[in-house]
């Protein structure tokens, strides 16, 4: 009996609406073995050669080896979709604390290469659990804070105010997509088979959404139906199928100016390109 594949990736609604399928079973693929873990998680755990296939961070993959391959389906790009530093009404960060969810993430990338674009605030940054940060800024702990997915549906709530969009910073700027996850496989998988398997598993959750809708419910950690709905809107679309030639120069992008900064080693993407 083939082993199961071990396969890593968030609760958050696109992760699970997408693989949904291929985890229960009802499309043909590999077998597979689940861990949920935050993309914080997965990005050290791979860096340490743990699981089969996983999703990370783009901004992971330069501490990646040759172990691993990246696939060109079941990532998050897009538009409109990238992270917000928040305060509770501070206009500047000049000698600011700021909460972040990770030092290896898309979202961290995207934070210094905008500081660097306004010059270079002296900021002190401190990685928090993302579920905290907001609740840390409101109660002053920290004087903002960069946020992720769908804390971009539910920051007002707790009475912060968005210094800045990254996304629509790095669209302006650069006329590109936002990369922000990717999946990754064990060199030795067979990657087009697992390309294939992650398809079919996406285009059936959008065939059939009634499939996988309390699955997604059950692991999107308290977010109301709306909120889920939105948050798939925004983070499932044309580059979860493929990434493409616009994918593929966005991750390039972003790695290749991070390199340039220093944030990351050369040549600043570790593994190829599909």
């Amino acid at each position: 009996m083939t082993a199961p594949i071990s396969l890593a990736h968030s609760p958050c609604p696109n992760d699970t609406f997408i693989h949904h399928a291929w985890t229960a079973g009802l499309v043909d693929g590999p077998p597979v073995e689940l861990t949920f873990a935050d993309i914080d998680v997965t990005n050290s755990a791979c860096a340490r050669g743990e699981f089969d296939v996983a999703k990370v961070s783009y901004a992971a993959l330069p501490y990646l080896g040759d172990q691993w391959r990246l696939l060109p389906a079941g990532g998050a790009l897009g538009w409109g979709c990238g992270p917000l530093v928040l305060t509770g009404g501070r206009e500047d960060l000049e000698g600011a604390k700021v909460a972040v969810p990770s030092d290896r993430s898309t979202a961290y990338l995207l934070f210094r290469l905008w500081l660097a674009d306004l010059g270079g605030a002296d900021a002190e940054v401190e990685v928090v659990p993302f579920d905290r940060i907001m609740p840390a800024v409101r109660a002053g702990e920290y004087d903002a804070g960069l946020v992720i997915h769908e804390a971009r549906f539910t920051y007002r709530r707790y009475g912060l105010r968005s210094l800045a969009d990254l996304g629509r910073w790095w669209e302006e700027s650069t006329g590109a997509p936002v990369p922000l996850g990717a999946v990754v496989a064990k060199s030795h998988l067979d990657a087009a088979e697992l390309t294939g398997t992650i398809r079919a598993s996406l285009d059936y959750a959008l065939a059939h959404p009634r499939a996988g809708r309390d699955y997604v419910a059950e692991h999107a950690q308290e977010m109301s139906d709306e909120v889920c709905r939105k948050h798939i809107e925004l983070y499932v679309n044309e580059f979860s199928r493929d990434l493409g030639e616009a994918g593929r120069a966005a991750v390039e992008r972003l790695l290749g100016g991070a390199a340039a900064l220093g944030l990351v080693p050369e040549p600043g993407i570790g593994l190829p390109l599909p």
